[in-house]
């Protein structure tokens, strides 16, 4: 029997966070920037925000043993494995526009959200 606390695409087993070419570049760009080609970009899930849960988003130089590590471009992206139930199945962006740029998570899990995009319901 599945597990009903678990969002419908880490119970199908889709424990997966792509990655898009724009998030990579901008990625590649900011670590370059920080001078430390050892840096990945941590994305965590968190309690809090106006919806429930936030996204975090910082530069780490290490993995940990619970930690979930997806590449694309020569660019790292690491989540920890309970961030990861929350994640499963995402994307993450970087879009740019009118408006300002900023890196998106088009999250199938996510059942609300705030209007500024940093929180998500589950």
């Amino acid at each position: 029997m599945p597990d009903t606390a678990l969002p419908a695409a880490a119970q199908e087993g889709a424990r997966v966070l792509t990655v898009s070419d724009s998030a990579a570049k901008r990625v590649a760009f900011l670590i370059e920037h920080e001078g430390d080609p050892a840096l990945m970009l941590r994305l965590t899930v968190s309690g809090g925000g106006c919806s429930g849960f936030q996204y975090g988003f910082a530069f780490d130089a290490t993995a940990n043993e619970d930690d979930h590590v997806f590449e694309k471009n020569g660019v790292k992206v690491v989540t920890d494995d309970v961030s990861l139930d929350l994640l499963a199945g995402s994307t993450l962006d970087y879009v740019e526009d009118l408006m300002g740029a900023a890196f998106q998570i088009k999250n199938p899990n996510a059942t609300a959200s705030c209007g500024c995009g940093n929180s998500f319901a589950a």
